[in-house]
């Protein structure tokens, strides 16, 4: 009996041990993808703030305007000035649907109005 409780003993240990070992390289293979992440995190946001830098560049005013001088014959554009915007009267909004008529009412009858009946 004894001999069978320390084959046991020994097997489980072996058993825990492969376990072990299984889940240590889990670990590092889990621990090396969230490294990758995070470089490709980091590397998102260098092309975010170039992204970012660049788009300012290209909305500077000076160089909009410069552009709307040149392209002025086909676009036709305008510079924004205060009397081109209107009052909120001035806009023409659509009228609202009717809903469907639920529950009619009859206001007029054939009778004349001096008939009774």
């Amino acid at each position: 009996m004894r001999g069978f409780l320390f084959v046991c003993s020994i097997l489980g240990v072996m058993g825990l041990a492969f376990w072990a070992y299984q889940e240590n390289y889990r670990t590092q293979q889990s621990l090396r993808e969230v490294r990758d992440l995070n470089t490709d995190i980091g590397a998102a946001y260098e092309r975010l703030n170039v992204l970012r830098a660049e788009w300012a560049y290209l909305n500077r005013p000076d160089r909009l305007r410069d552009l709307t001088e040149l392209n002025f014959d086909r676009l036709g554009l305008l510079p924004l000035m205060p009397d081109a915007f209107g009052r909120i009267e001035q806009i023409a909004y659509p009228a609202l649907p009717l809903g469907p008529i639920i529950d009619p009412i009859e206001v007029s009858s054939d009778n004349a109005p001096g008939d009774i009946e």
